[in-house]
């Protein structure tokens, strides 16, 4: 028999009925005490027909073991779960308001392009911060629990009549706690519009996918609408790639600086994106704070309760919204302005642009202090230089070496720099004027088809470096790797520009390329192990600029002993990489050891001492598959009675 209103149902009388979403429906209700104390709670149960689907039912349970383990202001909090009837239920925190989604769509449909910015802010803010607690969570041993979210979308999140923001839905979610838990290879959970490229190529998540996820959804609630859309293959494509607009395109009256921290959220690669969702939720409380000091809740509280008055007039219910913030609202509802077209600013150090996407003049803005000044101003310069330099630097000390054999192009293009006109002319020397273009021939038609050189790629790079197009800059890098595998000096320059995003994992994988490709005992490769060591894997760009002039000025066939970087060897080196990586673990446990750890192994392969550390380095970045595959190498390589033997075995079981 089907439940009504006013049934008892176990110990709580349901009130009203709320929805029904694919295998469970909601109730409101009330748990009913002694001395007729009763509590608002919503109670989820699982329909009849889906009573015996294994799949769903362990789907639901997981959803209330994990569930039951949180308690934080963000995050619906599950009070109870059993069986009534033989019906499996959850007894979650009652909040009184109206999904996210649902919030977006009102708001739209009264005249709103998008929430407006700060109130879009608070949200995914408040929204960072329950995750980094589900994420942060640990068991009685201080071990952490992995849980992740894996479904954060705005049908997951609720709006509480007085400003709250809550997640729901754990469901899917993964954590270590679950014993047996795992998802079969390839197989993908989630709402595929919201999904993280790992994600969507079914790999192994962890916390940086509810960063990707949150990013979806800030970027939805500012722009009206999601990064990707379309069926399924498309969207994983697109999405894999970075292929989106940036948010400011959608929205011109967007500030760079919330721009750049949506794009970092939001980079392909999880490297890139913040390491945590409390390092995003701060960014966000930065830009929120700094430039809506007086923003609250109430804000958020009084947004709903005008775009939801007839829902609350019907219940009899009559909330408070002050007239000023009416007038307000009348103001959001105005079309935002699209300013006048001018160049893309550069993203200060820190804050890259993550996502290969579409970019158009955006309009003024009152541009945020920067700390360091002198660096931010002439980075640019500086990369420029840096690619200049180091094209001038590969012809003069590869001049003799063995020609390197391009592959075939893939069918994308090389992008072109785009040559703007200047207000006012540059203060720099004109270059001297081309030769009248001769008349076109067979042969020069063969030569023009060529396939680029190396010099092609840098000269490409000089141009959208010196336009500050970092974007483009990384294709054309990328490109240069993949069609001369074998040139270290591609490598280098992708290096850098990946330094430049601050994805620092990405940029020691192709400074390990660039050790590869060059012989042990060029001062070239030393010098920049130098640099490395010396920078924690994270060089300043000026120092690059100034290690690759004194490169141009001594080849490496010529170059003298002195300058060689103290002549160390690759044993050497490793060694001082191992004492690099063990002084990061001491001083700030995290990914920073890990550079020097992998470059101990590069150089080092069979020492035992160097897999340990690096096993060690994975640990604590709880990269597990990767730190068993160096522990396992470790035990092979190890003496007997290595005082590490014992504990890395209770590791690896």
């Amino acid at each position: 028999m089907a439940l009504q209103a006013g049934d008892t149902f176990g110990r709580y009388e349901l009130v009203s009925w709320l929805g029904r979403g694919g295998m469970a429906e909601t109730w409101r209700a009330q748990l009913v005490g002694d001395a007729g104390v009763t509590k608002p709670v919503l109670i989820k149960k699982v329909l009849p027909e889906y009573a015996d689907d294994e799949a769903f039912i362990s789907m639901f349970i997981n959803e209330a073991r994990i569930s039951a383990t949180l308690s934080h202001g963000n995050i619906a909090q599950v009070f109870d779960f059993g069986r009534v009837e033989g019906e499996y239920f959850l007894a979650m925190e009652f909040v009184d308001g109206q999904p996210l989604h649902r919030v977006l769509k009102r708001a739209m449909k009264q005249g709103m392009s998008a929430l407006p910015i700060p109130v879009a802010v608070f949200i995914a803010m408040e929204m960072c911060r329950g995750l980094h607690y589900a994420h942060s969570r640990t068991d009685n041993n201080g071990r952490p629990l992995g849980i992740v979210h894996r479904d954060i979308s705005p049908d997951n999140v609720l709006l509480g009549y007085e400003g709250q923001v809550k997640i729901v839905d754990f469901g899917i979610a993964k954590a270590q706690l679950i014993r047996g838990f795992k998802t079969a290879p390839g197989v993908v959970k989630g709402k595929y519009l919201f999904f993280s490229p790992e994600q969507a190529r079914g790999e192994d998540v962890d916390a940086r996918t509810d960063v990707w996820a949150t990013g979806v959804v800030l970027y939805e609630l500012l722009c009206g609408k999601l990064p990707v859309e379309g069926p399924p293959p498309a969207v994983m494509m697109r999405i894999g790639r970075g292929e989106f607009a940036a948010p400011k395109v959608l929205r011109p009256d967007l500030p760079d600086a919330l721009n750049e921290i949506l794009l970092r959220a939001l980079a392909p690669t999880r490297d890139m994106r913040f390491e945590s969702s409390h390092e995003f939720g701060d960014a966000l409380a930065g830009f929120l704070y700094s430039n809506f000091p007086r923003f609250s809740a109430m804000t958020v509280a009084h947004l709903l309760r005008s775009l939801f008055k007839a829902e609350l007039s019907q219940e009899g219910r009559e909330l408070a919204v002050p007239q000023s913030f009416l007038e307000e609202m009348s103001a959001w509802r105005s079309p935002p302005p699209t300013g006048a077209p001018r160049k893309r600013s550069s993203p200060a150090p820190g804050e890259p642009r993550a996502s290969r996407i579409e970019t158009q003049p955006s309009g003024s803005e009152t541009p945020a202090p920067i700390q360091e000044a002198p660096r931010q101003f002439f980075y640019p310069l500086a990369l420029a230089t840096l690619v200049g330099i180091g094209g001038s630097w590969w012809l003069l000390s590869n001049a003799n070496a063995p020609e390197v054999q391009p592959l075939p192009l893939s069918a994308r293009s090389i992008p072109q720099p785009v040559r703007e006109m200047p207000a006012t002319p540059p203060a720099v020397t004109p270059p001297p004027p081309s030769p009248p273009p001769a008349t076109a021939s067979p042969t020069a038609t063969a030569v023009s088809a060529r396939p680029p050189t190396v010099g092609d790629f840098l000269l490409k790079l000089r141009g959208f470096i010196g336009q500050q197009d970092f974007n483009s800059a990384r294709l054309v890098a990328n490109d240069c790797v993949a069609q001369y595998p074998e040139a270290p000096q591609c490598y280098l320059f992708l290096s850098v520009i990946e330094a430049r995003f601050r994805n620092l994992q990405a940029s020691a994988d192709h400074y390990e390329a660039f050790i590869r490709l060059t012989p042990e005992g060029d001062p070239h490769r030393s010098r920049i192990m130098e640099l490395l060591y010396s920078s924690d894997f994270d060089p300043n760009p000026f120092d690059v600029v100034l290690l690759l002039a004194q490169m141009t000025e001594e080849p490496s066939a010529t170059a003298s002993p002195a300058s060689a970087a103290s002549g160390r060897s690759d044993g050497d080196w490793s060694k001082l990489f191992h004492k690099k990586a063990a002084e990061l673990n001491r001083r700030r446990p995290s990914e920073d050891a890990l550079g020097p750890a992998r470059m101990c192994v590069l150089l080092d392969p069979q020492n035992a001492e160097c897999h340990l550390i690096l096993g060690d380095s994975y640990d604590r970045s709880y990269k597990r598959k990767q730190s068993r595959e160096h522990y396992l190498r470790f035990l092979t390589l190890a003496p007997e009675n290595h005082p590490a033997r014992a504990r890395v075995s209770d590791m690896t079981e």
